[in-house]
């Protein structure tokens, strides 16, 4: 339910930021909700509902590391599902080497289990499926209709389901809306400016820059937390050459 309000919220300040944009309300047509109705069913509702509840029973570093598999499910699916793009050697090295950026910088003093749940990391893999999914449906739909009015509406719709999935909001304070307003502000942007991102390039020249989330993830707990030690150590360092390696191969161009 907290997902649900959020999702809504940044859905709206989506579809008005489009609105003051194009000086007309911006409500979205049929043509809209033909492409919006998949994205919001693979991205909003398929890959958080399975993620929150897979996230809640695994630990945090296997949670982790399969989620830097989502970049690598949708490169793959837009080269063998889709078809859209070409599967090279360049693409696959680069996911490998970002991939392992995302394993060091988690395993770093920590321990990792080999057990599987399905409730567990099974949800978390299946949030992935969704994930590249909707990436890759992302980057054909917003060909056809606006990716900024297609990410609103999507969000919107997503986070109306969520939010009726059950649940409740508790202790409702002025610093909880505050947060609220912020991490829906965050999504607004960020997954505007990503669906954008895929209405003009490549899914692999994209999906790619996904592993650079746990290394930003470490970096801002050394700022904000205090946690100095986990993030400047020589594990960040490799991961971080890893990641930018894996980025670089990827967006490389031909003399």
């Amino acid at each position: 339910v907290f997902a649900g309000v959020r999702f809504t919220l940044a859905g709206i300040l989506v579809l008005i930021f489009a609105s003051i944009k194009e000086w007309k309300v911006m409500i979205p047509d049929r043509e809209i909700l033909k492409y919006a109705v998949p994205v919001c069913l693979a991205q909003t509702v398929g890959q958080y509902f399975f993620f929150y509840i897979g996230v809640a029973h695994t630990s945090g570093v296997k949670g982790a590391i399969i989620t830097g598999l989502g970049n690598f499910i949708a490169i793959l699916l837009s080269c063998l599902a889709f078809r859209s793009e070409r599967m090279t050697g360049r693409k696959i090295a680069g996911c490998v080497l970002g991939f392992a950026g995302v394993v060091v910088i988690n395993l770093m003093g920590n321990s990792l289990d080999m057990g599987f749940k399905l409730i567990g990391e099974g949800f978390i893999l299946i949030a992935q499926l969704s994930y590249g999914m909707s990436t890759v449906l992302i980057n054909l739909f917003s060909k056809k209709v606006s990716p900024v009015v297609l990410s609103g509406t999507q969000f919107t719709m997503g986070g109306i389901v969520l939010t009726l999935m059950g649940g409740r909001l508790g202790n409702i304070t002025t610093g909880g809306l505050s947060i609220i307003f912020y991490l829906a502000l965050v999504s607004a942007v960020a997954y505007t400016l990503w669906s954008i991102l895929l209405a003009w390039n490549d899914v692999s020249k994209v999906a790619i820059f996904g592993f650079v989330n746990p290394l930003c993830s470490v970096i801002l707990s050394a700022l904000i937390l205090g946690e100095v030690k986990q993030a400047f150590n020589v594990g960040s360092l490799v991961a971080l050459v890893l990641v930018c390696a894996g980025i670089y191969i990827v967006n490389r161009r031909k003399n």
